[in-house]
């Protein structure tokens, strides 16, 4: 890895306990030896249980964000997760069109909690962002939403994510934790024509608050690093387990993750 801490913009929502989104983000980032930079796209009232309420930022305030860090620090990975808006989609186009590589796009469409936080047009709007983003992170549901393809068999995946390779020119990274099994098993499709796949033993564990957030912000910071992608994705997942395994407990639903723990297994 570099000497210098690679600059990572992380363009997401704010998780007000501090599981998700930014808050997750700049644990992930600083845990891996980044430098944090952040671009906020919605506020919420947040925690282990649900979101209680949200407020999306206005598409001028989010562009504005995204060019005081990259005028002035500049950035080696961008990692994009919830959105907020169409319109905050665009503008996020719009402020990164002259942008290099290393762009990681979570399309968070729903909460670990199960809230809703992107509606249709939103992600409609998901297009643009795929069209330049070096890799994109689907978990099967939003697989399945993203292509309008059944996601249920290895065969379907693999069909649905080069679906998007052919459309968007990007890499797709597969999670697959919602699929059933004592072993959870990712696949990185190559935009190249390759693909990895990377199985663990599943951990059995309610606190998986930001486990998205996480994996994709750790991708940013490895590629940041300079890691190839399959490299940098070997590397976050099991960033993301040890943080499982760490988990500190807190919260009545699905709890947050033990970032704190993992700079040792980084």
């Amino acid at each position: 890895m570099s000497k210098r801490p690679p600059r990572i913009l992380t363009i997401a929502g704010s998780d007000s306990s501090g599981g998700a989104g930014i808050q997750a983000d700049i644990k992930t980032i600083t845990m891996l030896s980044g430098y944090a930079m952040t671009a906020i796209t919605a506020i919420t009232a947040q925690n282990t249980k649900g979101v209680q309420a949200a407020e999306i930022l206005a598409p001028d305030m989010v562009r504005k964000q995204i060019a005081s860090c990259i005028d002035d620090i500049g950035e080696d990975a961008v990692k994009i997760g919830m959105v907020g808006s169409a319109a905050n989609a665009i503008a996020i186009e719009q402020a990164l069109v002259d942008t290099g590589e290393n762009i990681v796009f979570d399309p968070v469409m729903v909460a670990t909690s199960g809230a809703p936080l992107a509606d249709e047009e939103t992600r409609a709007a998901f297009r643009r962002l795929m069209a330049f983003s070096t890799v994109v992170t689907p978990n099967l549901p939003e697989l399945a939403a993203l292509t309008g393809m059944p996601c249920d068999t290895d065969d379907s995946v693999a069909a649905a994510a080069q679906y998007l390779m052919d459309r968007h020119g990007c890499s797709v990274l597969v999670k697959g934790g919602h699929a059933e099994g004592d072993q959870v098993t990712d696949t990185l499709f190559s935009s190249e024509g390759r693909h990895a796949s990377f199985t663990d033993d599943r951990i059995d564990t309610r606190h998986t608050h930001g486990t998205g957030c996480t994996l994709s912000a750790a991708i940013a910071t490895l590629l940041g690093h300079g890691l190839w992608l399959e490299d940098a994705v070997r590397i976050a997942r099991q960033f993301v387990r040890g943080a499982l395994i760490n988990a500190p407990g807190f919260g009545a639903g699905a709890g947050p993750l033990g970032h704190q723990a993992v700079r040792q297994n980084s």
